[in-house]
């Protein structure tokens, strides 16, 4: 199952992946055109005829036989995905272990969330039986994305497939070796009925995939290639599912636990190398604490140190052309007057970052507005409470925002005021951890969710239904009605809403 799959003898347009650590190559892949994406979505779209017939329960059955599959082989995923991405054993295990607790989540709750269901009726209307439910939509394309190449696509394909979708999932092609795991570990479950496949390729690979009138793309990346997708969908009115990059932020009040605050931070900041969307990127600590806080965060990141071994605290930056982004922003950081506390322009050591810490950046700067996909964690000064929220929202980038505070309604009260899709307090990323918790950005950094039952019903079409079931005392609805029916009407009306 970890081979990789073999480009057509004498194929020339091929696909090679290569160990970010080492530079070694991996495996090659074929790079599917239209046509091969064309005929993928074809069988998709016969397979989903069977898939989406099934009960709910015949559907939880295979997904959870699915998981257990998975679960078994977790060893060989785990090492295809150190391979692709450079990380330590324990990260990649985790990654692997979260993605399958939203597949086991999407797979036992799907019936509770898209069930038909019995709806009150109004008073006119008592005689109907009225009852919504959730359909499937047919073929969901799914682009993964390199960062975290099994728990980010999961969040979408767990759910989709839950929903009684087929998919295309188009993994990333730096990490191609895990889409085609996840693919081939479905066909040992169900052999003959191709309801995950992967596609492999590149970029023209991904639009193929946007223009072959799939009936959802999710999408997970960059905002640039979010807004390329968009664009591509929009050509078809294909509808999207889009969760761009960048990181979120921190605030940290004055009443908060410094060590906390200090040790989440730069674990959000620097778990995985920094290349977590749900990570931090920043910090707005107030005033009168800022510089312990500073010191203490500083203190923690200079212990830990990047490499190959699985001693290493995180691995290599995983898609090489993100050093150089890494490497602008903590340049037009310096160059405004922000100062590095911990590490600079010297940390770089391709393929690793060295931890790096910020302090007193500017707000214009691209280490703030722009995506933060690395190493880095900015610290910066606020007067209070509110300053922090006005910068948080200012600066956009609406993922996710931690409030370190003991003053738990004061935290809540906050999260009603930020522009952002999660808000955890005294924490840093334990929403990933929780299936049920819907995740998604705010804005241009996303459009709709996964996770949670918002997930499933992202990828499902509503169909309410309305039954007679007897002959109505009072008749509307007709041209006989009679003028009595009228006049009891309008009494009725007053009774129940003109007092």
């Amino acid at each position: 199952m970890t081979e990789a799959t073999a480009a057509p003898t004498g194929r020339s347009d091929v696909l090679t992946s290569f160990d970010p650590r080492t530079g070694e190559q991996l495996a090659q892949y074929s790079v599917d055109g239209p046509a091969e994406v064309t005929r993928a979505v074809r069988t998709a779209r016969a397979t989903q005829s069977w898939w989406g017939e099934l009960r709910f329960a015949e559907r939880r059955r295979l997904l959870l036989d699915w998981r257990a599959q998975i679960a078994r082989h977790a060893g060989e995923l785990v090492e295809v995905l150190r391979a692709e991405t450079g990380k330590p054993e324990a990260d990649a295990a985790l990654e692997v272990m979260l993605a399958v607790e939203n597949l086991d989540w999407a797979a036992r709750n799907a019936e509770r969330a898209l069930g038909r269901k019995r709806l009150a009726t109004g008073w006119f209307t008592r005689n109907q039986h009225a009852s919504v439910g959730y359909l499937p939509l047919g073929v969901v394309g799914v682009l993964g994305a390199w960062n975290n190449p099994v728990f980010t696509p999961m969040g979408s394909i767990a759910y989709a497939m839950a929903a009684g979708n087929a998919v295309v999932f188009h993994p990333h092609e730096i990490t191609t070796g895990v889409g085609v795991w996840l693919a081939r570990s479905w066909a040992t479950v169900v052999p003959d009925q191709p309801v995950l496949q992967a596609v492999t390729g590149d970029t023209r690979t991904a639009t193929a995939l946007c223009k072959a009138k799939v009936d959802k793309i999710a999408y997970a990346g960059p905002e640039a290639g979010g807004r390329e997708v968009i664009a591509l969908c929009a050509q078809t009115l294909t509808p999207v599912v889009v969760e761009n990059s960048g990181k979120g932020s921190m605030i940290v009040h004055v009443d908060a636990d410094l060590d906390a605050a200090a040790e989440a931070a730069v674990f959000g900041a620097m778990a995985n190398a920094g290349q977590n969307a749900s990570g931090i990127q920043r910090c707005y600590v107030a005033d009168s604490v800022f510089d312990d806080f500073l010191a203490r965060a500083a203190d923690r990141a200079a212990k830990l140190r990047p490499g190959a071994d699985n001693r290493a605290a995180y691995g290599p930056m995983i898609n090489a052309a993100q050093v150089d982004v890494v490497r602008r922003q903590v340049r037009d950081a310096i160059a405004r007057g922000g100062h590095a506390v911990l590490g600079g322009l010297d940390s770089f050591r391709d393929p690793y970052v060295e931890p790096i810490v910020l302090a007193e950046v500017p707000e214009e700067s691209i280490a703030i507005t722009g995506e933060g996909i690395g190493p880095v964690l900015v610290v910066n000064r606020v007067a209070d409470l509110a300053d922090a929220v006005a910068r948080v929202n200012a600066a956009g980038n609406g993922i996710a925002v931690t409030v370190f505070t003991r003053d738990i309604p004061s935290a809540e009260f906050i999260a009603e005021q930020l522009s952002v899709g999660v808000v955890t307090v005294n924490s840093s990323t334990a929403f990933t951890g929780i299936p049920a918790l819907p995740f998604g950005g705010v804005g241009e950094y996303g459009q709709g969710h996964s996770h949670g039952e918002q997930g499933l019903h992202e990828f499902s079409r509503t169909m309410s239904i309305a039954r007679r079931r007897y002959r109505a005392p009072v008749r509307l609805s007709t041209f006989d009605r009679h003028p009595r029916h009228l006049r009891t009407a309008r009494a009725l009306f007053r009774l129940r809403h003109g007092r």
